[in-house]
C-alpha cells in the first residue's frame, strides 16, 4: 500500500462525499472489509481522483453517466450528492440527466431524475 496515495485519496473522498459518509464507511468496516476501504482510498480515490487530468466537477459528470448506464442507482445517488458538493449547478446536473436519458435510455433517465430528486430533497432538508 502507498500510504501517501491512500491519505491523498481519503482527503479527496472526504471532499466529494463528506466526512459523515466516509466516517461511516470506514467506521463500519471490519477485519474482513477494512482492506477494501483501504483499496478504495488508495486506488479509486487516490490514483484516479487526485491526478490533474480532470477536475472534480468533470469526474462527477463522468461518474453520473457511467453509473446510470450500469444501473447502479444507489451509488448514483451517492455520486449525485458528491456532484452537488463539487459545485455542479442545477442547470449542469439537469443537462447531464437529460443526456443520460438520451444515451442510456428513458428508463435510466427516469430513475436518474427520481434519485436526483430524492437526494436534492434530502440535502435541502439537512440545511434547514
Amino acid at each position: 500500500m502507498d500510504s501517501d496515495l491512500q491519505k491523498a485519496g481519503e482527503t479527496v473522498r472526504r471532499t466529494v462525499l463528506g466526512d459523515d459518509y466516509v466516517d461511516r464507511a470506514i467506521g463500519n468496516a471490519n477485519d474482513f472489509s477494512r482492506p477494501f476501504q483501504e483499496i478504495l482510498n488508495e486506488y479509486c480515490w487516490g490514483t484516479c481522483w487526485t491526478d490533474d487530468g480532470l477536475d472534480l466537477k468533470q469526474r462527477s459528470l463522468l461518474n453520473l453517466g457511467m453509473l446510470a448506464a450500469l444501473g447502479r442507482m444507489h451509488e448514483f445517488g451517492v455520486r449525485f450528492r458528491g456532484a452537488m458538493r463539487n459545485g455542479l449547478s442545477d442547470d449542469e446536473l439537469r443537462a447531464a440527466l437529460i443526456q443520460i436519458s438520451v444515451y442510456c435510455g428513458v428508463p435510466a433517465g427516469v430513475e436518474s431524475f427520481r434519485v436526483a430528486r430524492a437526494v436534492r430533497d434530502e440535502m435541502k432538508a439537512q440545511t434547514r
